[in-house]
């Protein structure tokens, strides 16, 4: 019987800990990696190309929404389950928009977060009971997802920039993550400034906050 690879992406170690005890127990399932940061996740997912990728969506340097779409992005045969502790409405509308198939609360019985990686490696649908509250909740207010709204006309790279520079990198620094250059980094800084109407880093920030774009 083949097993179900799955991916853990967590900056958590203790709870990536737990949850790989728990699928290791199960003869249908293996962890094949892990990552604690959105970057090391992409990276990883394109090298071991599991069938499951278990994500959380607040990580440093790019966050599980980020993740999502570039995975699906490059390797839509992927399936991404978003594990979490948000049950926040904009957070499910643009994971949901970027192509994960599944959202699963933190607090989840053991047996629901099992169920839910099988159901997404079938490419089934799974959210939450709490999270289809709000899903058909947020349907009924603003009707189908508007991706362009979730990305205000930003590039991926560009949403990339602006979660490390929010996060504190400086050009410099986030120029040496993305393995790009300083005047490269220089120019995303600018244009996403003048998309946004932007002015310096403070609102950058706020603006990253707004967003859900980084967790405070």
């Amino acid at each position: 019987m083949n097993k179900i690879r799955v991916l853990l992406a967590d900056d958590h170690t203790i709870l990536r800990d737990g949850i790989r005890a728990l699928l290791e127990d199960q003869d249908d399932m293996e962890v094949i990696g892990e990552a604690e940061d959105g970057i090391s996740t992409v990276k990883m997912a394109a090298t071991l190309n599991p069938d499951v990728v278990v994500m959380d969506i607040a990580m440093p340097l790019l966050n599980g929404l980020e993740a999502t779409r570039q995975i699906q992005r490059d390797h839509p045969d992927i399936k991404v389950l978003i594990l979490t502790m948000h049950e926040n409405e904009e957070y499910i509308r643009q994971v949901l928009a970027a192509g994960a198939l599944g959202y699963v609360l933190k607090d989840a019985a053991a047996r629901d977060l099992l169920g839910a990686i099988r159901a997404v490696y079938q490419g089934e649908a799974v959210l939450s009971p709490a999270i289809t509250r709000l899903v058909i909740e947020d349907y009924l207010r603003w009707g189908d997802i508007n991706q362009a709204e979730t990305t205000n006309g930003l590039t991926p790279r560009e949403r990339e920039v602006l979660q490390l520079i929010a996060e504190g990198y400086t050009n410099k620094e986030i120029a040496g993550i993305l393995n790009l250059s300083v005047k490269t980094i220089q120019s995303h800084r600018t244009n996403l400034m003048n998309k946004l109407d932007l002015h310096d880093r403070g609102e950058l920030i706020k603006y990253a906050i707004q967003k859900k774009i980084i967790d405070i």
